[in-house]
């Protein structure tokens, strides 16, 4: 898998599939499987029995992953790609390179 650009927290929006436009943040990327599970996306509902933790039981909603190349970095407002800038930088006395993560589109440094 390629590598993943992507963090928790950051705001993407849906580019392909059934939610398609919809944005949202992202709960937790598994780099593994090269996937993320995006806020209020690919609701799936699940049945569940009654445990301790839920007395009731019922139908669930609840976020399904979906994969890393359907969805694209929001950046002051539009979606992006994102790159990696190499620097150096001194940390603990010793120049170090640090991967940024640039916006494509604008060249911006993110963080």
């Amino acid at each position: 898998m390629a590598n993943i650009k992507l963090k928790t927290g950051d705001t993407v929006q849906v580019i392909a599939g059934k939610d398609k436009g919809k944005q949202g943040k992202i709960l937790s990327v598994d780099k593994k499987n090269g996937r993320v599970l995006v806020e209020g996306v690919n609701m799936a509902t699940k049945h569940s029995k009654p445990n301790a933790n839920n007395q009731q039981g019922g139908i669930i909603h609840q976020e399904a992953a979906i994969t890393v190349s359907n969805v694209m970095y929001v950046h002051k407002g539009k979606p992006t790609r994102l790159g990696i800038k190499l620097t150096k930088e001194e940390r603990d006395g010793k120049m170090k390179n640090v991967r940024l993560r640039v916006a494509k589109s604008t060249g911006e440094v993110i963080d």
